[in-house]
This record gives C-alpha cells, sequence and structure tokens, in this order.
C-alpha cells in the first residue's frame, strides 16, 4: 500500500457508506430484528485475514466465549470479505476477524460472507472504524483510531462525530489523551487509570510523576484535577521566587502590539518572548479551560 495520504471522498461514498456495512457486528442481529442475508457461504480454508489488520490482539476468553456461541447457533452476521487479486475462490476478510478465528476454533466448515469491491484505503479505513466499535477498547487504543482516521484519510472531527455518534468534544477530549508520556498512555491501556483521570493530568508539568501518585492513593477523577491544579499551582510560585534576572527584559512597541494583536485573534493571552540578539524567540498562549484547549487545536489545525 502507498503511505501517500489517501484523497477525502466526503460523506457520500465515504465513512458514512462504509459505516453501513460494519455497523452491525459482534454476533448482533441487524437493527429490522433479523440477521443479514450472506452473498454466499464459504469454505472457511478459502478466507484469509488481512496483512494489514491493525487489530493484533483478540482477547483468548472472549474469542472462547464466542467460539460456544458460534458452536451453538452458527455465525449469525456474515463477515464482509472482498477477492483475493489473481486467486480464484479466495477471499480477503474486510470486516469480521473475530469471527473468523472463533468459527476455527468452532471447527465449522463453512463461513456466510458479504462480498464487497472494496480498494486498499477502504479495507483499512473500514478495519479502523471496526477497532473503534469494539466494546472492550481502552480509551488509548479508541484515541489511535479516531486520530488515523483523521491523519489518514482526511476526516474532521465534526464528520466522525456525525457518522459515528460521538460527540465532537468527546473525539477531541480522547485524541488529546494522546499528548500525554508513553508511561501515563500505558497506565490507560492497562486500566489503571480513567480517560478522566488522564485528561485532568494533561496539562501538567510532569503528569507521569502525578499520574503514579493518583494510582498508589487511589485518587478519584476530582482529587486528581485538585491535584493537577495544586502542582500547577506550586510550579507558579517557584517560577516567581526565581531571581528576576530570568524575567525577560523591557519589550519593544513593536513586540507589545504584535502580543495584543494575536491575543486579541485567537482570544487568549498571548506571550511572545524574543532572544535578544537572536532572529528565535517563543510564543505562549495561555487558556483557562479545556473548552478553548480545544478551540485553539481547532484553528490551529484549520
Amino acid at each position: 500500500m502507498s503511505d501517500n495520504k489517501p484523497k477525502t471522498r466526503g460523506l457520500g461514498r465515504g465513512l458514512s457508506a462504509l459505516m453501513a456495512d460494519v455497523a452491525a457486528q459482534d454476533e448482533r442481529i441487524s437493527d429490522a430484528g433479523q440477521p443479514r442475508r450472506p452473498d454466499l457461504l464459504v469454505p472457511i480454508e478459502k478466507v484469509f485475514p488481512n496483512p494489514q489488520q491493525p487489530r493484533r490482539s483478540f482477547g483468548a476468553e472472549q474469542l472462547e466465549d464466542l467460539a460456544a456461541s458460534i458452536r451453538e447457533k452458527g455465525v449469525i452476521q456474515p463477515l464482509i470479505v472482498r477477492r483475493r487479486a489473481g486467486e480464484d475462490g479466495t477471499f480477503e476478510i474486510v470486516a469480521g476477524e473475530r469471527r473468523w478465528r472463533a468459527a476455527q476454533m468452532a471447527q465449522l466448515h463453512e463461513l456466510p460472507v458479504l462480498v464487497r469491491d472494496f480498494d486498499d484505503t477502504e479495507v483499512l479505513e473500514i478495519a479502523i472504524i471496526e477497532n473503534i466499535q469494539r466494546a472492550d477498547l481502552n480509551p488509548v487504543e479508541e484515541a489511535v483510531g479516531y486520530k488515523q482516521l483523521m491523519e489518514k484519510f482526511g476526516h474532521t472531527q465534526d464528520k466522525l462525530s456525525a457518522v459515528l455518534g460521538k460527540s465532537r468534544s468527546y473525539i477531541a477530549n480522547l485524541v488529546r489523551l494522546l499528548q500525554l508520556p508513553e508511561e501515563v498512555q500505558t497506565y490507560l491501556r492497562d486500566g489503571q487509570l480513567s480517560a478522566g483521570h488522564a485528561r485532568a493530568l494533561i496539562t501538567a508539568q510532569d503528569p507521569a510523576a502525578l499520574a503514579r501518585k493518583v494510582i498508589q492513593l487511589g485518587l478519584s477523577v476530582r482529587d486528581t484535577e485538585r491535584l493537577a491544579k495544586k502542582a500547577a499551582g506550586d510550579a507558579v510560585a517557584q517560577d516567581d521566587a526565581q531571581p528576576k534576572a530570568r524575567k525577560a527584559t523591557e519589550k519593544d512597541a513593536d513586540t507589545r502590539a504584535l502580543e495584543g494583536d494575536l491575543s486579541a485573534n485567537l482570544g487568549m493571552k498571548v506571550t511572545i518572548q524574543h532572544d535578544k540578539g537572536q532572529e528565535s524567540g517563543l510564543i505562549s498562549i495561555r487558556y483557562t479551560s479545556l473548552d478553548e484547549l480545544d478551540d485553539l487545536c481547532q484553528k490551529l489545525g484549520s
């Protein structure tokens, strides 16, 4: 597959169309109350997994439960497949690899399938969508899925919100978790921290240290928010106590005017620290709430 970013297809023959094929997953019947009718019954040895499937781990216990259900009831919802190029009569899984694995464990000989004509880009997109819809997804995995849909396929948070049934703020807050250090993301994956805990740590100077303290003390989300605010206050106080030589020298009128213009445009306080005698410097933007941070990310992203 090409590493180039695929072109955005919009919501016509794009995300909404793909969603129609993966809306009913994990052996659930359709909204009409009946299983989806398969296009074909295919020998299980003629069905192969997608080598580009982003999901690499399938829980053994969950597979055993699904295999037991399949032994009793069969595969209720057909797998979505496409024909393999140059290999007549064989198929590649687009959605439903978990059912394929469980059906093998249940020693089924045939699988019901829906045959679709998807290209490589659409196959990867569907695999990501299917993963996002998993009930056992942790916040980091879900955030990675949303980020992939935005970066690989050009979907905006508004489009994802409309099609996937999630609020834009929910998606934005989840994706923001990926800014946390890997150590904190590991705590999230392992269930030692909730998404609420992690959100409270995003703006902390040392999120990993605070995360360890939260886990050690068993703090609630509210307690974590208070701890993060206290840590931020202590950091400001320590910075204020440093020698005044560290503070920026008096700024010229042009710099102050530029700060004012940027602050007015962004609706947030902007500070410019220009390195004396250099062409480099630092721009700082202060936000007072996560909503303001969300707005800033939207403005910078556009």
